[in-house]
């Protein structure tokens, strides 16, 4: 079994016997506040069914469920009186609800893999852990009381539980895909800042909330989470329209006959991981994906069409023409800057280009000559490592080696969906 396959089932298999651990333990003791638990259980569950027409690959799918759950594990009192759940009720009623939230998308065809709530039993029972043994022994309110320190305590244990879900999701991750752990780790800080910065701040106003006034205050602080949720989303849906604009952009080098049927996507998904690979992450490496896809583009202005779509093959000069070209025609589309000086960039000797100028030539020049066939492929491999001394980054060429030796674009993006 590889040693990533170990990862992954260590991480599902503490979550499964923490799961187990704490229904069992709820079943043989009986539910503490069952009516805490019933409202806490039903905005996890209706947190989870309101992830419906959330992008496979979206960092927090169910912001509502995870705000619902993570109030839940610091919750020290309900009106005014003490709390006794602990932690393993607490874990028992995240699971229950969460596997009673995804079962209607399980139906359709659309759950959510066993990772995510992996991670969401893991990180509620780390956040559990850290509170209610604390609160239920009387040391937090002897030491802070109620008030701002309070508050400001219930604040810092969410930012660690968010520390340790961004841990353990860039560390399934590495071990699905082989990518670096540093810039996995740094996507995942970083989308903490995004709708995670607003799950933490509605969890700990829903467990301060419900302290004060009941359980009839869950329903009115999950209001501003639903809307952000929604503003999520139709950002998410311009980001995909911006991207489904640059991919048909892409596409009219083909429809126009000047490069073979999904190279200008295969470009884009094997620079990807190879930008992966080297560590780039955030707008980085949307940069580089938007340019490989476009990077072709400037054949668009060539009277005579390329031989095959293959650049590679050109001379050095009649190749920067293209990536002229190119630039000139990407700047038109109101596409980023920086995606322009990527691609009329692509042609330059490597130390002169950007990172991402690298990446895109390697990787278009060994989709133009791999063909068909491992041989083929090997031989185009070969042919980027003698031309190291000049066309093609040393490091780039290795990276791309090595992904391509663990399935290439299309096992990274499975390993990635999985």
């Amino acid at each position: 079994m590889r040693p990533g396959a170990l990862t992954v089932g260590a991480v599902r298999g503490a979550a499964l016997l923490l799961g187990l651990a704490g229904l069992g333990a709820t079943l043989w003791s009986g539910v503490d506040e069952p009516g805490n638990a019933l409202a806490f259980g039903t905005l996890v569950a209706l947190g989870e069914l309101a992830r419906w027409g959330a992008a496979p690959q979206e960092r927090e799918p169910a912001p509502l469920g995870a705000a619902g759950a993570l109030a839940y594990a610091l919750l020290g009192t309900s009106a005014g009186s003490a709390t006794t759940h602990g932690v393993l009720q607490t874990v028992a009623v995240v699971a229950a609800a969460g596997l009673a939230g995804i079962v209607p998308h399980i139906a359709r065809g659309r759950g959510p893999g066993p990772d995510h709530l992996a991670r969401r039993i893991l990180t509620v029972g780390f956040a559990a852990l850290c509170f209610q043994p604390l609160y239920n022994a009387g040391a937090v309110t002897e030491h802070l009381g109620q008030g701002p320190a309070y508050a400001l305590f219930l604040v810092l244990l969410l930012v660690l539980t968010a520390l340790c879900d961004a841990v353990l999701a860039a560390l399934v991750l590495r071990a699905r895909t082989g990518f670096p752990y540093g810039p996995l780790l740094r996507d995942e800080l970083r989308a903490f800042l995004g709708i995670g910065s607003a799950v933490c701040a509605t969890g700990t106003v829903m467990a301060l909330g419900v302290a004060a006034g009941g359980l009839w205050a869950l329903p009115v602080l999950a209001v501003p989470l639903l809307l952000t949720q929604v503003s999520f989303r139709r950002y998410a849906a311009v980001r995909t329209v911006n991207r489904q604009t640059i991919a048909s952009l892409a596409r009219a080098t083909e429809i126009a006959g000047c490069t073979p049927p999904g190279h200008a996507h295969r470009v884009a998904a094997l620079s990807a991981a190879v930008g992966r690979e080297l560590g780039l992450s955030g707008t980085e490496l949307t940069v580089l994906e938007h340019a490989a896809l476009m990077h072709d583009i400037g054949q668009l202005s060539l009277v005579d069409p390329v031989e095959g779509g293959a650049t590679a093959l050109l001379p050095a000069e009649e190749q920067r023409r293209i990536a002229l070209l190119g630039g000139e025609v990407v700047r038109r589309t109101g596409v980023p800057e920086a995606v322009a000086v990527v691609v009329e960039r692509q042609a330059d000797p490597y130390r002169e280009q950007p990172r991402a100028a690298r990446i895109v030539r390697a990787v278009n020049a060994y989709d133009d000559l791999a063909g068909d066939g491992a041989g083929a492929a090997l031989g185009a491999l070969e042919r980027l490592r003698l031309g190291t001394a000049r066309d093609y980054h040393p490091d780039v060429v290795e990276c791309l080696a090595r992904v391509l030796a663990r399935g290439g674009a299309t096992g990274v993006t499975s390993a990635v969906a999985g």
